[in-house]
């Protein structure tokens, strides 16, 4: 009789590496998403929106500016010694611009009537950051409860 015909086997010792083929197809397929995007995050208009339930502005030692936007689009400021006069745009800007050179910390708000068309705020606005305020903020009223 013939002798048994051993079978050697090759014993493969398991594998201890990680494959990291998944990984990157992964990370080059996040990195083209970012790429794609990131443009169109950096587009736009830069706002800070008012909000119905805020915090309150921080008490400094100067006094904030005020500007009030009626429904008609007129402007009162209350610096001055008539807080309850209109003002034309060109007086608006040259007293916000005096008081900043003076007080360059103050707080810069605008308070526009619920009535008051999106243009009018945004022309006060538009004057007061003439007038050299670095940014402005818009005054709201807590919600009724």
């Amino acid at each position: 009789m013939p002798a048994p015909v051993q079978r050697t086997r090759s014993r493969r010792r398991p594998m201890s590496e990680i494959n990291v083929v998944p990984y990157i197809d992964v990370m080059l397929v996040l990195l083209v998403i970012f790429m794609v995007t990131a443009p169109l995050l950096t587009q736009g208009v830069r706002v800070q929106l008012p909000q119905a339930e805020s915090q309150p502005v921080e008490q400094t030692d100067s006094k904030p500016v005020v500007l009030t936007v009626d429904e008609s689009g007129r402007f009162f400021l209350d610096l001055g010694a008539d807080p309850t006069e209109p003002l034309a745009p060109a007086t608006v800007v040259a007293r916000v611009r005096a008081y900043l050179e003076r007080e360059p910390q103050a707080k810069v708000l605008v308070k526009g009537n619920d009535a008051s068309e999106y243009q009018h705020v945004l022309n006060g606005m538009v004057l007061l950051q003439q007038a050299g305020a670095k940014s402005v903020g818009l005054l709201t009223r807590p919600p009724a409860k």
